[in-house]
């Protein structure tokens, strides 16, 4: 309207004129004339109304800085806040026992959000992980496998075993709001196992077995793998007790030609591609019906199992996560 107004006089129009073809009182009018003629178009263009960005925050932009920096560096627990993981609530104790502010949690939401936090799912890690024994097996053993496995024209493969349960009811499925979905299981308990072994070319090899994994099954399965194997493999595997057991270092030692063993760090499961294959297998099972007894959650298993066979590139996208790209191919 400022504008049109300034047009119209600028042509000639009478203020009176201008004011009631505008429906605006004529003293507006002048007033908006007025002030074009002592400071120009910039008297006439629209302001910003309201707050300006960042007026009337609680916190300035150090305080701000200082608690961006704990919550990327620091655990609460290591701030001695009784939280495991960083909550609007325990964001807001920082900030209280920080600068003496108390916040409400809406706008400690509202802070996190301007900062880029999002609420996301934890990973795991375990309590008696040691960081230097996974550092040191980044920069300094794993390379030296990997120099070892080249000149010796080795392939490095990761085991690992898993367990698969009729109880496991665990998955989502759509429905209704405030119906909750059924799915229907078997009362009786059954269960079992697998031990596989992947390497970075897409290569898969597992074997299906009862019960826990004991020293004639694991040698069982290096037999199975060394016969199957065009060249000698490095097999890299987690710190069970069966492994490390006199039986296979013996057997170990008489196929030091086909075989050799490496240990991941203690409590360090992130560090297995393998991991993510049997995380990738559960998932496909609970996706299933329900099994009503051992020997088809045992057709479950192999049946999904044959597909990865024949599947390279969904085995090599396992070492494409974060924690064990370290091992994927160059």
């Amino acid at each position: 309207m400022r504008r049109s107004a300034i047009r119209m006089l600028k042509s000639g129009k009478k203020q009176v004129e201008v004011a009631k073809m505008l429906g605006c009182s004529g003293r507006t009018v002048h007033l908006w004339w007025k002030s074009y003629k002592e400071e120009g178009v910039s008297a006439i263009n629209p302001k910003t109304r309201g707050r300006k960005q960042g007026e009337m925050r609680r916190l300035d932009k150090l305080q701000e800085k200082a608690i961006k920096s704990m919550l990327i560096d620091k655990h609460p627990e290591q701030l001695k806040l009784p939280y495991a993981l960083w909550t609007r609530h325990a964001v807001a104790q920082l900030i209280q026992m920080q600068f003496g502010i108390l916040l409400p949690i809406r706008t400690v939401g509202d802070y996190l959000k301007r900062w880029g936090f999002t609420p996301q799912k934890p990973v795991k890690s375990s309590y008696e992980q040691q960081p230097e024994q996974v550092k040191r097996w980044l920069e300094e053993v794993y390379p030296a496998i990997k120099e070892k496995a080249k000149e010796h024209e080795a392939d490095i493969m990761w085991c690992d075993e898993t367990g698969f349960s009729s109880e496991d009811n665990r998955g989502r499925g759509y429905s209704p709001k405030g119906v909750t979905p059924v799915r229907n299981v078997t009362g009786k308990r059954f269960s079992t196992s697998m031990v596989s072994a992947i390497d970075n070319q897409g290569k898969i090899r597992w074997m299906v077995y009862k019960g826990a994994m004991n020293i004639d099954l694991f040698l069982t399965f290096l037999k199975r793998l060394v016969r199957d194997a065009p060249r000698k493999v490095f097999l890299i595997v987690d710190n069970l007790k069966v492994h490390h057991s006199k039986r296979v270092s013996a057997w170990l030692e008489e196929n030091r030609l086909l075989i050799e063993l490496y240990f991941l760090p203690a409590y360090s499961p992130e560090l297995n591609p393998d991991e993510y294959v049997n995380n990738d297998v559960k998932n496909k099972i609970r996706s299933k019906p329900a099994p009503r007894s051992q020997g088809e959650l045992e057709g479950y298993v192999r049946s999904y199992m044959r597909k990865l066979y024949h599947n390279k590139k969904k085995v090599k996208s396992f070492f494409e996560h974060e924690k064990v790209n370290y091992a994927k191919a160059c």
